[in-house]
């Protein structure tokens, strides 16, 4: 993340009228949700706070993203570009981004962003309704045990299908595992985002 006083000297202020274009992304799916101005006062606010602070030029005033809705964007990192004169933040968004109740401002489609994000987003969906048509709903039910012995029972599947050299049922026993794997992270809390940043530092520490 940007420092608060070194970075903030060497930001271009003067190119566009003491304000910095400022492009907020998620750092999950890397979906761009948005994108606002901000002032000296906002960058510093945005720091302190942790949450995405814009200078608002409608309202002529410091505007913190969601500070009415509740759709709080968390900060996860700060960066500009080479010249100094832009922003990119990547954030854990809060609800729906955009005042039309959309996930981003802009319409991009679907295979434009991480499917493993958005289906992450469906399996998370799926536990908190009561649906007996959903097999990923009855599985949530099942409870934790149960979800644990289906991932055990896939990765034995899986296995089993590399020794018969069975490049589709490899495929999609793979695909089976990993879905259920899913909804064991989600059934505690955790996300498959935490994994990668796992393997992520074990590469890092590796080097």
């Amino acid at each position: 993340m940007l420092s608060k006083k070194e970075d903030l000297l060497n930001l271009n202020w003067t190119k566009v009228n003491s304000m910095i274009p400022t492009i907020i992304q998620d750092y999950s799916s890397n979906l761009v949700l948005m994108h606002g101005y901000m002032n000296k006062e906002a960058f510093l606010k945005t720091q302190k706070e942790g949450f995405v602070t814009f200078y608002s030029r409608t309202k002529n005033r410091l505007w913190t993203k969601g500070e009415e809705s509740g759709n709080l964007l968390k900060v996860i990192d700060i960066v500009t570009d080479c010249d100094y004169d832009a922003l990119l933040i990547t954030v854990e968004p809060v609800g729906k981004t955009c005042h039309l109740n959309r996930k981003s401002c802009f319409s991009l489609k679907e295979k434009e962003f991480n499917f493993l994000s958005k289906l992450e987003e469906i399996i998370e969906d799926k536990k908190n309704f009561n649906e007996d048509s959903s097999y990923t709903s009855r599985l949530y039910k099942s409870g934790t045990k149960r979800i644990a012995q289906k991932v055990g029972e896939e990765a034995i599947e899986t296995i089993l299908a590399a020794m018969n050299n069975d490049e589709n049922e490899l495929i999609n026993e793979s695909s089976d595992l990993i879905y259920h794997l899913i909804v064991l992270l989600h059934d505690q809390n955790l996300n498959f985002n935490l994994i990668i940043e796992n393997l992520k530092k074990r590469r890092i520490e590796k080097l």
